[in-house]
């Protein structure tokens, strides 16, 4: 039976919704002609900013579609309160494992399971951080059933990426489509690396009054390099490599042309596996020796903690709505999508009779590698995936198919047509409060009928918009000024009011001035991965 996705502009017949009624109407009024010029426009604005996405061996533009991607108030304020009940709960569990274990002493969930997961790490038992954050950046994927409601698909607790697309994104859109903002008021995004750099600094040792934050990249080669740079420029902290920093005396020490500096918050963008070579890879060259030691003895913060990867196991997954009742005593305000636990017998045997209409998935993968898809997968494919789960149940979990909601997305010729999207939004902690990244980052799957929305598998992303109504809950809301593009049309009146001297007056200032020098000296290159 073919299930009709839920459609998040249209209603049956073809007809917008009414929250989208204006949108419709604006894109709708550019036609196909006119989208495919805003699309070349967008391409040539992100190459000359050198926002590029490495596929492969090849660079391209960031893949950005031209409509964004509209969630009302009311949807956001559920989002973003269930969003905080998961971060609370898994916040907890891994104080727990990497402490006391009662969760496993009171046999909520199978202790073998935590114990081999690839992600847990024995080295980091005991280690507490100073202000009881392991998390301190995540990103939780959501998507919107057959029925519009959001579900949790998978949690993203070690390094998660693609914030970078949501920050340009929103300035891209503005450029190259400016008319489209224009009856609408939308949370803002830009404030995301300031309260970035606030929460790594909360993290810091406690008797440290002025922190040092850094940002370790495994370097250039790497396809999220360009997110590394961009945080780093975005917050106004050093950009470093492993051979940048060393260990003395169980305190971190940044190589500097004027001697070394002490380092205190270490905004880690490198796995687990090759963090330190003391204690994890002996083979690894991206790494500090020695980190875990000064870690230890609470001299410097990694963020995110080492071993957060048991949290988010594909396979620990299930047990994360009994995580919620067990540590918050609550309902989960965001469901999971049903899962099987293949390691249990029972469960095994049911999905491998209904192989052909299962996703399967590696419990330790992640970028959409590794999944078969057994409405679309051959019978060798399904056969291979039978015997590997047979051979290895606690690498696999299986899911019912889900039809991902759909947006209208600009094809090559200008066209519009649905495709499947998926949501993560991103939360940094500061261990008082957990802000939540207003809209976050839709990713949009481009072949038609693809529900595989990953970068690395050939899909995009949305500017995502999470309306202003005006509430009390809306608070940070702000109207986005939209940069008008040359040639183009500007639907609004626009005014200039002359500043006193040339020193920025805001944050959003100090970015565009510092872009506009990044610009004249070099061109920033890399790419973006998620």
């Amino acid at each position: 039976m073919t299930v009709t996705p839920f459609d998040e502009m249209l209603l049956d017949g073809g007809r917008p919704r009414t929250t989208h009624a204006a949108m419709f109407e604006t894109l709708d009024g550019l036609g196909a002609a006119g989208l495919s010029e805003r699309a070349r426009q967008r391409d040539a604005y992100l190459d000359r900013h050198g926002i590029t996405f490495t596929l492969g061996e090849r660079e391209r533009p960031l893949p950005m579609d031209l409509v964004p991607r509209l969630i009302t108030s009311g949807e956001w304020q559920r989002i973003e309160a269930g969003v905080i009940q998961r971060l609370h709960a898994l916040e907890a569990f891994l104080a727990d494992i990497y402490g006391p274990g009662q969760v496993l002493a009171d046999g909520l969930i199978p202790r073998s399971l935590v114990t081999t997961s690839t992600h847990f790490h024995r080295q980091a038992w005991g280690i507490e951080t100073p202000n009881n954050v392991r998390i301190h950046v995540s990103g939780i994927d959501l998507i919107r059933d057959e029925a519009g409601d959001f579900r949790v698909l998978e949690d993203n607790l070690r390094n998660p990426s693609g914030v970078s697309y949501v920050l340009e994104n929103r300035r891209t859109l503005a450029h190259v489509l400016p008319e489209v903002f224009t009856h609408h008021r939308v949370r803002s995004v830009s404030e995301y690396p300031e309260r970035l750099l606030d929460a790594l600094r909360a993290a810091a040792p406690t008797d440290i009054a002025y922190p040092t934050v850094v940002v370790l990249t495994p370097g250039v080669h790497n396809s999220a390099h360009y997110e590394h740079a961009f945080l780093a420029r975005h917050m106004g902290v050093e950009l470093v490599e492993g051979r940048d920093l060393y260990c003395r005396d169980n305190t971190v020490w940044m190589r500097t042309t004027s001697g070394p500096e002490p380092v205190h918050v270490i905004y880690r963008r490198i796995d687990d596996d090759f963090l330190d070579p003391v204690h994890l890879r002996p083979d690894s060259v991206l790494g500090i020796p020695g980190v875990i030691n000064a870690a230890r003895a609470g001299r410097v913060t990694i963020a995110n903690a080492i071993g957060n990867g048991v949290a988010d196991d594909k396979a620990v997954y299930p047990y994360v709505p009994a995580l919620i009742r067990y540590y918050l005593n609550e309902e989960p305000i965001l469901p999971n999508v049903d899962t099987y636990d293949l390691s249990d017998p029972e469960q095994r045997e049911w999905v491998l009779g209904r192989l052909d209409r299962m996703v399967v998935k590696p419990s330790d993968a992640s970028g959409g590698y590794g999944l078969v898809m057994g409405p679309w997968a051959t019978d060798e494919q399904l056969a291979q995936a039978a015997v590997d789960i047979v051979a290895h149940p606690r690498g696999w979990i299986a899911q019912p198919v889900v039809t991902f909601s759909t947006c209208p997305t600009v094809l090559e010729d200008g066209r519009m047509a649905p495709r499947h999207v998926d949501l993560r939004p991103f939360a940094v902690n500061d261990g008082t409060n957990v802000y939540v990244l207003p809209g976050g980052l839709s990713r949009v799957a481009l072949p038609e009928g693809s529900l595989v929305v990953n970068s690395s598998q050939g899909g995009g992303s949305k500017d995502t918009w999470v309306i202003d109504d005006g509430s009390a809950d809306d608070r940070h809301a702000v109207t986005e000024a939209p940069e008008p593009t040359a040639g183009a049309a500007v639907p609004w009146p626009v005014t200039v009011v002359p500043k006193r001297d040339n020193s920025p007056t805001s944050h959003d200032d100090r970015i565009v001035q510092q872009e506009r020098q990044q610009q004249q000296s070099e061109a920033p290159q890399g790419s973006i991965s998620c």
